[in-house]
């Protein structure tokens, strides 16, 4: 509808300043001309907008000018207050900012909308950490949030899994993801992509030489990169397993990341009802990962590759001896 891009139009000039038309055009998937039959719309209604020509031009409103209309709906209104657990507000150190926005927001909306809004604050919330994902470290991220807005080069020192020391890097900043609780600088080091998790960060001090950052390069689309490239990294080994149907759809939610497809039913064995058993694949980085299926006891096999087979074999071996040998029955204490 025109008045609901009327309106947009408004609100990202006040955001946003000066803006090219065909920035605006682009933004509202309509033509430049259209965005400039919009402005002179606007203008006719009394809002002092106005073009500028030239290399650095745009629309532009005259300064000073603000407009108190919102324009939300119904649902947009509700939107706003669909909680996110407050987790990563109070690690930036916005938690009682988001609160105080909140109620400002509210007080803002028209009065139909308020009780749908304040009911969907109440009925809904959003926790993105896992189950029993156990304590993690306190990571100070407002710092590291601030280092980033900062619009400078960084000056980490990092400590990758599995060192002890951390190392040095001066890194270029696009800014923090946080991905099911953990939180994550994305920054260019020599030019190239990296992801660095914020728990291992010992220091992150900022550099006097402003960031570098690739020409058109943006925080979601780095980190879309990134991300797809963490799920294909190639798995060099496949593991073929049988599975209990009953410890299945734990089986299927604990590995959900390295299976290849979905299960299928086995042949029975002697003794065994057809459909009790099913065949699956695992795609995972090397023999050893197959230590963790050890938990699922004895319903959950692994047929091949054999030298997974040998190695489950020896890792249960060395736990029969420890509790069941003689000398784990004769100790008692520490």
């Amino acid at each position: 509808m025109k008045a609901d891009r009327l309106l947009a139009v408004l609100l990202l000039l006040q955001t946003r300043g000066t803006v090219p038309a065909s920035e605006l055009a682009e933004r509202l998937d309509v033509s430049v001309r259209t965005v400039y039959r919009d402005i002179e719309a606007l203008s006719a209604a009394g809002v002092p907008v106005y073009a500028e020509r030239g290399r650095y031009g745009g629309i532009a409103l005259l300064p000073g000018y603000r407009t108190d209309v919102t324009g939300l709906t119904a649902d947009e209104a509700r939107a706003l207050f669909v909680f996110t657990a407050a987790d990563a507000h109070a690690a930036l150190g916005l938690d009682a900012a988001l609160g105080s926005a909140l109620r400002k927001v509210m007080a803002a909306l028209p009065a139909p909308h308020r009780p749908a809004a304040e009911q969907t604050s109440r009925r809904v919330l959003v926790d993105p950490a896992r189950w029993m994902s156990g304590p993690r470290a306190a990571v100070d991220v407002a710092e590291l949030h601030d280092a980033v807005l900062a619009d400078v080069r960084l000056r980490l020192r990092y400590r990758h899994s599995g060192q002890e020391e951390p190392r040095e890097y001066t890194v270029d900043p696009y800014g923090l993801v946080v991905k099911a609780g953990v939180w994550y600088l994305v920054a260019d080091l020599d030019g190239d992509p990296r992801l660095f998790r914020a728990d291992r960060i010992h220091t992150a001090e900022p550099a006097d030489d402003p960031v570098r950052r690739r020409a058109g390069a943006e925080l979601a689309d780095v980190w879309e990169a990134l991300r797809a490239g963490v799920e294909r990294r190639p798995s060099a080994v496949r593991l073929r397993v049988r599975v209990h149907r009953p410890r299945l759809e734990l089986f299927r939610r604990l590995n959900a990341g390295a299976l290849t497809g979905e299960p299928r039913p086995d042949e029975p064995r002697p003794g065994e009802r057809p459909g009790e058993w099913l065949l699956a694949e695992l795609a995972v980085s090397e023999v050893a990962w197959a230590r963790s299926l050890l938990a699922f006891g004895p319903t959950v096999e692994v047929l091949d590759p054999p030298e997974a087979r040998t190695l489950l074999a020896e890792v249960a071996a060395e736990v029969v001896g420890l509790y069941g040998g003689e000398g784990a029955a004769g100790h008692r204490g520490p």
